[in-house]
């Protein structure tokens, strides 16, 4: 306890990292207030049903990442996703497209207009996800909640226009509080704003268990501790997955100017036991709702059944065959192992016993491909813990925070800012954060 505040009063003592904690939370509050405030047009008292609908499934990730806003028809509803996906797709044809290659390899110039670029495809996605969520919205509230088109004369088109644009509006907000803290504040700031939308779900989810569990007069209390002590430890394994990397030794030849020898020294290459991060979840979840396009026919309903069972033996198989299959697709497109070689042949290193150039890319692209196994099997394990606490007891809400995509954006997100946090502290000759060892955290979503 007497390290933390010690640690409290070196942070107040940096103005500059005084200023940035507190822009950064004084522009979360501005998301969250924003979160709760209901489209124009919309009897706040009556969304009830189209909160029970964002519980489960993909709409209820969506709904955590939001921190609630979709399932209470916010103007920020739509939040930050859209300009994630954005920001994948720009990122894959950054692999496979020649001109987004060139654009990755100018510099501050070739960023901009990523960014630029990434911006105008967030607003086409807007564009099409603000009517689709006005659909789902009309489909779940009733009639006398649409208090614009009922009362004020409204057709239902110019309502939802209207509304499509005030999401649009919102999203677009919301992404630019994300790169304001990014460049003023501290951590990153879309990641930070879905980590706390996360986060905002939990007491909600904590106290809805708790009385649950309190109720239940087999052991209650003792279910209650026995759920905290194993969330604790799922924590602590998700710490380790995002920390454990395996470290390629890299000779640098000695280089001789003037008189004097430069070099020669060994160091190492940090190679990432899961390299792709959350991202193979959220493409495994995304490719699992299919099959519930085909629960209106009679012939493929009972399919859609099975595989649509959260809780199902099959359902989890595949989802966990998914995560190891997209988790090596995407250590592959964002691991270049042939690049690795060439940038480590430009500076004079070479791995001994290894030949510099193509043998080298080889050597590199075999020992990913040998840490990525493990990863990827610990990271589908991760991704259906959900499933083995809902079996057990665990209420579907609560459930979400023992693995999934949750788990693992609140670990890295946490690891990220208190890493950043760090490095002033250390810069400014203080203690840092842990007393052995510095933060390793992961580089943004």
């Amino acid at each position: 306890m007497k390290k933390f505040i010690e640690t409290i009063k070196n942070i107040y003592k940096i103005e500059e990292l005084r200023k940035r904690i507190g822009y950064t939370l004084l522009l979360i509050l501005v998301y969250r207030l924003g979160c709760f405030i209901v489209l124009p047009g919309i009897d706040a008292t009556l969304l009830a049903g189209l909160q029970s609908s964002t519980q489960e499934g993909l709409v209820g990730l969506l709904n955590m990442f939001s921190g609630g806003a979709f399932g209470n028809a916010s103007i920020f509803a739509l939040g930050v996703m859209p300009y994630i996906s954005a920001s994948i797709v720009i990122q894959l044809l950054g692999m496979f497209v020649p001109y987004f290659r060139k654009l990755q390899m100018e510099g501050e110039s070739g960023r901009r207009k990523i960014n630029q670029l990434t911006r105008y495809l967030t607003i086409l996605i807007l564009a099409i996800q603000g009517p689709a969520y006005m659909a789902q919205v009309h489909n779940q509230l009733p009639p006398s909640a649409f208090v614009a088109v009922g009362q004020m004369g409204w057709s239902n088109f110019a309502f939802n226009l209207v509304s499509t644009i005030i999401l649009m509006a919102g999203s677009m907000f919301v992404m630019w509080l994300g790169e304001r803290i990014t460049d003023r504040g501290i951590g990153n700031g879309i990641s930070l704003i879905i980590m706390i939308g996360i986060v905002a779900r939990l007491p909600y989810a904590l106290t809805a268990e708790i009385g649950e569990k309190m109720t239940t007069t087999n052991g209650g209390l003792l279910l209650l501790i026995v759920e905290l002590v194993v969330l604790f430890l799922v924590f602590v394994a998700a710490i380790a997955l995002v920390q454990a990397v395996r470290r390629v030794p890299v000779q640098y030849a000695k280089r001789v100017v003037g008189n004097r020898q430069y070099g020669g020294v060994r160091q190492y290459i940090p190679l990432k036991i899961n390299a792709a991060g959350v991202m193979p979840i959220i493409f495994a979840q995304a490719l699992m709702l299919f099959p519930l396009l085909f629960s209106r026919w009679d012939a493929t309903r009972g399919l859609a059944a099975t595989l649509g069972n959260y809780k199902g033996f099959w359902y989890n198989f595949i989802f966990a065959i998914l995560v190891v299959i997209f988790t090596y697709f995407y250590t592959a497109v964002t691991v270049n192992p042939t690049m690795m070689s060439e940038d480590m042949k430009k500076n004079g290193g070479f791995i001994p016993g290894v030949k510099p150039g193509k043998k080298t890319a080889e050597y590199l692209d075999a020992i990913m491909s040998r840490v990525t196994l493990p990863g990827s099997i610990f990271l589908a394990i991760i991704a259906i813990l959900p499933a083995f606490a809902m079996i057990l007891g665990v209420s579907n809400s609560f459930a979400s925070f023992y693995g999934g995509t949750s788990l693992l954006i609140l670990v890295g997100v946490v690891l990220d800012t208190l890493q950043q946090i760090e490095s002033y502290l250390l810069m400014r000759h203080y203690d840092g954060l842990m007393k052995t060892g510095r933060l390793t955290g992961r580089s943004g979503m």
